[in-house]
């Protein structure tokens, strides 16, 4: 039985537990109303940036095929599980017998999170399905994202989707769906989320006991999140405000100061168990460099928008090669901070 808390964000809530979602209520409306009807497909593709309710949105609908197993009597709109209910209980412990939950795996070796969603991951899939078939629930999986599946597992989970078995629901994952199978895009219905407003994203916090000042801080917390309730928490809770403001000091500096600025922040980046600000360091470092390349494209300058392009591009390979290796992590850093700085 896997941990439902393993690798959640401080300050979150698992979205097996989550009472609270805020920002789609059209898609909680069609989700009812398509199940309702009887006509549901048996995938669907729920897309849009990470940390914005997909994967509470998903738990939430599952909960609610659970417990109304006949469409024609299920309620037009879905509800905040009831905590209470045998099914909200087993799908909160992780273990529910009629739902399963593919998402990357923890190494036992190292006791960290595995970088992909594996082809034994998704054999899972196919043991589950043989020990419920004769029940005749529904069955559903939950690919939390879909985007960390490996190339094997990949085609393994489009195999079921060919040939889906009966009563089975697949809830597919998606922060990026253009880097996913096309062939697995076309076997889903796609529902597509929008990042939350500044109303919702503060309403969401306040569910967490986070709630944002009014002040200038609150209003760079909403600026910088994009409308994403786990990129608040890493600002708020991570140091990602400091780490962005460290970011743009090195920019704008230069020579020994520039330098000390690249190791102070070099040695927070590197610090361990520092996984998830190294992570936020990095989504930051590419969406600044990307930014840099649509201005200069904008103003003209080709040459210079393919050389930052290539920059990001080269950046991320160079990161892949670091975390295949086990490289020096703060050497790494040191060695990006100089290119980009450059």
């Amino acid at each position: 039985m896997s941990d439902p808390t393993f690798g959640i964000l401080e300050g979150a809530v698992p979205p097996q537990t989550n009472p609270h979602l805020f920002g789609h209520q059209h898609a909680e409306d069609f989700l009812a109303g398509f199940y309702r009807s009887g006509r549901s497909h048996h995938a669907i593709l729920v897309e849009g940036p990470e940390g914005i309710g997909k994967a509470t949105l998903a738990f939430r609908f599952a909960n609610h095929v659970l417990s109304h197993p006949d469409p024609a009597t299920a309620p037009a709109h879905l509800e905040a599980p009831d905590a209470n209910s045998s099914v909200s209980r087993q799908i909160a412990s992780g273990a529910s017998h009629n739902l399963l939950h593919l998402t990357r795996p923890v190494d036992e070796k190292s006791g960290k999170v595995k970088t992909a969603i594996t082809v034994d991951e998704v054999r899972r899939a196919g043991h589950f399905f043989s020990q419920t078939s004769g029940t005749g629930n529904w069955r559903i999986v939950i690919i939390d994202p879909a985007d960390d599946l490996n190339r094997n597992a990949a085609n393994a989970i489009l195999k079921i989707l060919e040939e889906p078995p009966k009563r089975s629901l697949f809830l597919v994952l998606s922060h990026a769906p253009g880097k996913l199978l096309p062939t697995i895009r076309s076997r889903c219905l796609p529902l597509k989320l929008s990042p939350l407003n500044d109303e919702d994203l503060s309403s969401a916090l306040s569910a967490l006991r986070l709630p944002l000042d009014g002040g200038r801080s609150g209003q760079e917390v909403l600026s910088a999140a994009n409308g994403s309730v786990a990129q608040a928490l890493k600002l708020k809770n991570y140091g990602g405000l400091e780490i962005i403001t460290a970011f743009a000091d090195i920019l704008s500096s230069s020579g020994p100061a520039a330098r000390k600025a690249m190791h102070r922040l070099a040695d927070v980046l590197s610090a361990k168990d520092n996984d998830v600000v190294f992570g936020f360091f990095l989504e930051h470092l590419s969406d600044s460099l990307l930014a840099r390349a649509r201005d200069a494209a904008f103003s003209g300058d080709l040459a210079g928008a393919d050389r930052v392009s290539r920059l990001a591009s080269q950046i991320t390979e160079r990161i892949g090669v670091s975390q295949a290796y086990n490289l020096d992590r703060k050497q790494t850093i040191l060695s990006l901070l100089e290119d980009v700085a450059r």
